[in-house]
């Protein structure tokens, strides 16, 4: 069994933290970069990401998250939040940012440019709701995994007041909405939920081969 499996089979959502450690410097820059590289559709990343430690605000997150304790125990806080609505500049910013990166010709990825905006332009705002979520869902999945193969605990937390989180954050001026928080910090002796086997379904039930 190769190691990232041994990895994955280690990580598990953590219920209560241990709110003595603290993620390094270091292991959260990791953590940060390998959402920063995490794939997303035509590469737009239509997201931001809240890294929050202040103590204050994650106290009043943690109300607006059923009072979960994990929200105020864990070592830092990630937030992931969607752009609620967009037009072309969008892809006009990436765009920008491929000739920038890329020292290439505005004209030869015009062709790009209009065909990205032929296929989202045109989305309703509940389509676009739904595309710009499961974006940050993939990155999630990238921080879940690199913050197992770094023996950092998590626990995506889909239980919370998206409202409330736009509010506090004050997000709702900046066209963005909570979807989803990621406590990450390191696993308490008192949690019994580490002990359990890992239930997931077999190869045989969850994979069809052609």
């Amino acid at each position: 069994m190769g190691k990232i499996i041994k990895d994955l089979n280690w990580r598990y959502a953590t219920k209560y933290f241990d709110n003595t450690k603290k993620v390094s410097t270091k292991d959260l820059e990791t953590l940060l970069e390998a959402t920063r590289l995490s794939a997303s559709s035509y590469g737009l990343q239509p997201y931001h990401i809240y890294v929050i430690e202040d103590e204050e605000i994650r106290e009043k997150l943690k109300s607006a998250s059923w009072n979960q304790s994990q929200i105020t125990d864990a070592s830092h806080l990630i937030v992931f939040t969607i752009k609620t609505s967009f037009g072309e500049e969008l892809i006009d910013e990436y765009i920008e940012n491929v000739i920038k990166t890329r020292a290439v010709e505005p004209q030869s990825i015009k062709g790009y440019s209009d065909f990205m905006k032929s296929k989202l332009m045109f989305l309703s705002a509940e389509e676009k709701n739904n595309w710009t979520t499961r974006q940050a869902y993939i990155a999630l999945g990238n921080v879940l995994t690199v913050a197992a193969h770094l023996k950092i605990d998590t626990c995506p937390i889909e239980g919370i007041v998206s409202e409330k989180y736009d509010e506090i954050l004050g997000l709702t001026q900046k066209k963005l909405s909570a979807v989803v928080a990621l406590p990450i910090g390191y696993r308490s002796k008192k949690d019994d939920t580490q002990h359990l086997p890992k239930v997931r379904y077999s190869k045989e039930k969850l994979f069809t081969h052609l």
